[in-house]
């Protein structure tokens, strides 16, 4: 099959769609397919074909279709979040422009704020690119309810974007050294961008008044605060947080990592005691930085879904707490803190729910659903031979 895949991010540019569409990329080419790139201008990767363009305005869509004409794609996967296409109306109008069968993947059905009362125009676009795309992958399924009136979809979680093994005992240690982690400290650690939605004020709440009641924690933020789509909001945001920080008094018990390579995301994450990710939106196949720490078989705790994951147990592979509540959090983080065996299961547990987002079985499930959606547009199995 030949397949080309549109995102509007890809690395080296910071982003959960880039980095998940480069892996999802590489593991379907290495399956003996024929896989094609558009992104960005910048997007690098040695093991893929790119084509780089500039923007995504109209005078872009010309670009993409002679890319995808000059190919001979079977299929166009585009990894659709709003943000990440600079928020171009051109794009949601790209399955009537192309002439091959195009999948679109929605990371994220949510869209950003544009202006005020931008939002019904907005909810608009997004459900056109829906209902004209040839077929539909959600990653969760808070987005497949909201898209459950079409005929041709399928939910396909996202997996880790940090693949790199396991770190070494020695590395784990060094990273607890250098955080000055004494054998009474409890080490927190959040992964992911500062973001509003990830609930990041209530864990500074929690902490702080875990330190008011005399309990040793130190919190560990691992990796970039930001990526390139919303630096500004994240920007703007993280400021709050910070005067947050300095109100209680907590500089000498944070520590942010910054950009940091996947050995060492992989390492943090398995140096600190328990991840917590109190997304205020709650627990979802959609979080990246909820793939990562259970892929490293991590203590977890974060905060209800909104809809029901059945993968998701509480006190089995996960310990969930209310949504919007630093004492939810703090209490949870106590009773770990004195229930070491929860935690052992906890993380035994995460090792084992990593088998469900595997991305081996994400790639056969992606490539099945493309032969679906090919058969069903009248263009036959796709040769094998591509």
């Amino acid at each position: 099959m030949k397949i080309g895949l549109l995102s509007g991010e890809f690395p080296p540019m910071p982003g959960g769609v880039g980095h998940y569409t480069r892996i999802l990329a590489e593991v379907i080419q290495a399956g003996g397919h024929s896989v094609r790139v558009l992104s960005r201008t910048g997007s690098d990767c040695d093991n893929l074909e790119i084509t780089g363009v500039s923007g995504w305005g109209l005078k872009q869509v010309a670009n993409i279709k002679a890319w995808a004409d000059d190919h001979a794609l079977d299929v166009i996967s585009l990894q659709f979040q709003t943000a990440s296409f600079d928020m171009s109306p051109w794009i949601h109008f790209l399955p009537s422009l192309l002439d091959q069968p195009i999948v679109t993947t929605f990371h994220d059905l949510r869209h950003p704020y544009l202006f005020p009362k931008a939002g019904r125009l907005r909810d608009w676009a997004v459900m056109h690119l829906a209902g004209s795309a040839d077929g539909v992958i959600t990653t969760n399924p808070e987005d497949e309810e909201k898209l459950a009136h079409l005929p041709t979809r399928t939910v396909i979680p996202i997996g880790s974007n940090i693949m790199c093994d396991a770190a070494s005992d020695e590395t784990t240690a060094r990273w607890r050294e250098e955080l000055s982690v004494t054998d009474t400290t409890t080490l927190i650690g959040h992964f992911g961008f500062v973001q509003a939605n990830k609930g990041i004020d209530y864990l500074i709440d929690a902490l702080a008044e875990l330190r008011r009641n005399g309990h040793d924690l130190r919190l560990l933020f691992i990796g970039g605060q930001s990526n390139a789509v919303n630096a500004d909001a994240d920007g703007s945001y993280h400021e709050v947080l910070e005067e947050r920080v300095r109100e209680y008094g907590l500089d000498d018990v944070l520590r942010w990592t910054g950009f940091l390579s996947e050995a060492e995301v992989a390492a943090c994450l398995q140096a600190v005691d328990i991840v917590t990710l109190p997304y205020v939106d709650g627990a979802s196949y959609r979080r990246g930085s909820l793939m990562a720490s259970i892929n490293y078989g991590c203590a977890i705790v974060t905060t209800q879904p909104t809809v029901e994951h059945e993968t998701f147990v509480h006190g089995e592979n996960l310990w969930l707490v209310d949504r919007q509540s630093a004492t939810a959090i703090s209490d949870a983080i106590i009773h770990l803190m004195e229930n070491p065996q929860t935690v052992d299961q906890l993380r035994d547990g995460a090792r084992k729910l990593r088998l469900r987002f595997d991305w081996d079985v994400i790639a056969r499930d992606t490539l099945a659903f493309f032969e679906d959606v090919l058969r069903a547009t009248g263009r036959g199995a796709a040769r094998e031979d591509n």
